[in-house]
C-alpha cells in the first residue's frame, strides 16, 4: 500500500514538473490558460488517486475475509492426543477455507465485491421535526411540546428510464403517505411524468415539505385557502415540460390531474369529480448574484357540497434572491410572496344539516383572497433573520379576514441540524388576537435528495 501511494505521488510530481517545464508564452492569456490546464491536470490526477484507493481497499478487504475464516476454525478445533493431531487440524483447516470461498462466492454481483449489494437499496432518510410553544391561540392551539412530524424517504434509480421517491410521515397521532410517486425521465418530446401520490404544483408553498419551509408554520392564506399543511395533496399523473422561451429565460408548464379529495379544498362524490391543477413557471437571472422566479397557477375540483358545487383556485407566485458570488456562504436575501383567489359555489345553510360543515358558512358564491409576503437574510455563515406579513379571507365565508404577521430567527449548526424560533401574532376575523411563540428542532439522518429549486 505504501508502495503504491509512493508510485502515485511520484507520477503527479512528474505530471506537474513536465507542465512546469513547457515554454511560458509572453501572452497573459496564454499563462492563464497553461494554469488552468496544469489545475486540470492536478484535479484529475486526484481523482484517480481517491478511485484507486477505493479499489484497493476494496480487494484487500475481499482478500483479508477467506483468509481469517481458516485460522478462526483451527483455533476452534478441540484438543487431540498427539498423535492423532495432523489429520483433524488438516481437515478443518480444509473445511473452514471451502466455507470462507463459499461464503466469498455468494456475497459476489455480478463479480462485483459484497458491497456492490448496497447497489440494490435505496437512499434512506429520517428527518425529524420538534416543536415546542408557548402562548394563547382559542382558534387554534398548539400543544406545548410535540414531536410534529417524523419524515421517513425512500428514493432509488429504478431504472434508466425512471426513478421512485416515497415520503412517509410520522406524527404522534398516525402514519400518512405524503408522497409516493414514480417519475418518468426519459419520455419523448422533452416531456417528464410522474404517477402516485403526490404535492400539486401550485403556487410555492403548496409543493414544500415541511422541513423546507422558512417558518415553524405555513402561512394564513395556506391554511385557509389551500388546504393548510396537507395542501393539494392527491392520487393523479402528472406531465411537466421545459417550453421555448426567449434567450435568457427559462419556461417550464406543468399539467396534473388529481383523484379529487385534497383536505377541505376539493372532495370527490364520484369517480368523475377528478381535479386538474396547471402552472406555468419562468424563471431568469438577472445579474450573476441575483435571479427572479415567477409563477402563475390554477386549479379546479369539487367541493364537500357535492358534484354540482365546483372550487376555483387561481393564484400568482415571485421570488426574488441575491447571493453574492464572493460572500456566497455569508450572505444572502431572499423575498417570497403569493397572492391566491379561491372562488366556489356553495349550497344553502340547510345543506349542513346532511353533510358536516366548517365552522364559518355561507350559503352562496363565495369568492375569497390572501397573500402572504416574507424576506430572509442571511447576515453570518449559520444566521438567518426573516419577517413575515399574511392576510386571508375564510373560504366558506369571505367576509371574515384573519390577519397577522411573524418574526423569524434560523441557526443552523450544520447541513443536518437546524434550531428556529418564531414569534407569530394573528388576529382573527372575531377580534381576537392571539400572540405565540415557538421553537424548532430539526436534524436529518441519512441521505435525503433535493427538492426542486
Amino acid at each position: 500500500m505504501r508502495r503504491f501511494h509512493l508510485f502515485v505521488f511520484w507520477i503527479m510530481i512528474v505530471g506537474v514538473a513536465a507542465t512546469a517545464q513547457q515554454p511560458q508564452s509572453s501572452a497573459p492569456a496564454q499563462a492563464a490558460d497553461d494554469r488552468a490546464a496544469t489545475e486540470k491536470r492536478l484535479r484529475d490526477l486526484e481523482d484517480r488517486v481517491v478511485m484507486l484507493e477505493g479499489e484497493l481497499r476494496q480487494l484487500k478487504a475481499q482478500q483479508t475475509q477467506p483468509a481469517q475464516a481458516p485460522a478462526t476454525t483451527t483455533a476452534a478445533a478441540p484438543a487431540t492426543p498427539a498423535g492423532n493431531a495432523p489429520q483433524p487440524q488438516a481437515t478443518a483447516t480444509s473445511q473452514g477455507a471451502a466455507g470462507a470461498t463459499s461464503q466469498a462466492e455468494t456475497i459476489r454481483l455480478g463479480g462485483a465485491g459484497g458491497a456492490a449489494s448496497k447497489a440494490l437499496n435505496p437512499d434512506i432518510s429520517v428527518i425529524g421535526d420538534f416543536i415546542a410553544g408557548a402562548g394563547h391561540n382559542p382558534i387554534n392551539p398548539t400543544p406545548a411540546f410535540q414531536m410534529h412530524e417524523s419524515e421517513v424517504g425512500l428514493q432509488a434509480i429504478i431504472d434508466p428510464y425512471a426513478r421512485g421517491d416515497f415520503f412517509i410521515s410520522f406524527g404522534e397521532e398516525g402514519v400518512n403517505l405524503e408522497e409516493g410517486f414514480i417519475t418518468f425521465t426519459a419520455l419523448p418530446a422533452s416531456l417528464v411524468a410522474k404517477g402516485g401520490k403526490m404535492r400539486a404544483a401550485f403556487g410555492k408553498v403548496n409543493t414544500l415539505h415541511n422541513h423546507v419551509l422558512p417558518w415553524v408554520d405555513r402561512p394564513l392564506v395556506s391554511q385557509n385557502l389551500v388546504g393548510g399543511e396537507d395542501g393539494i395533496d392527491d392520487a393523479g399523473f402528472s406531465v411537466q415540460r421545459i417550453l421555448p422561451a426567449p434567450a435568457n429565460w427559462f419556461l417550464e408548464g406543468t399539467a396534473q390531474v388529481f383523484r379529487g379529495d385534497s383536505s377541505d379544498v376539493f372532495t370527490s362524490s364520484n369517480k368523475n369529480d377528478v381535479s386538474v391543477v396547471g402552472h406555468l413557471r419562468s424563471y431568469r437571472d438577472l445579474t450573476e448574484s441575483t435571479n427572479m422566479d415567477v409563477g402563475a397557477s390554477y386549479s379546479r375540483g369539487h367541493n364537500l357540497f357535492g358534484s354540482d358545487f365546483i372550487t376555483h383556485l387561481y393564484g400568482v407566485d415571485a421570488t426574488f434572491r441575491w447571493k453574492p458570488l464572493q460572500r456566497a456562504i455569508y450572505r444572502s436575501f431572499v423575498v417570497r410572496s403569493e397572492f391566491i383567489w379561491r372562488q366556489q359555489n356553495q349550497a344553502g345553510l340547510g345543506a349542513c344539516a346532511i353533510i358536516t360543515c366548517p365552522q364559518f358558512v355561507r350559503g352562496g358564491f363565495q369568492r375569497a383572497f390572501g397573500f402572504y409576503t416574507s424576506a430572509d437574510y442571511q447576515f453570518a455563515r449559520r444566521w438567518f433573520l426573516g419577517a413575515r406579513v399574511d392576510r386571508s379571507d375564510r373560504p366558506f365565508d369571505a367576509s371574515l379576514t384573519d390577519k397577522g404577521g411573524s418574526v423569524v430567527l434560523t441557526y443552523w449548526p450544520s447541513e443536518f441540524a437546524q434550531l428556529r424560533g418564531q414569534y407569530r401574532f394573528t388576529r382573527y376575523a372575531q377580534n381576537i388576537d392571539a400572540h405565540e411563540v415557538f421553537l424548532q428542532l430539526q436534524f436529518a439522518l441519512g441521505a435525503h435528495g433535493a427538492h426542486p429549486f
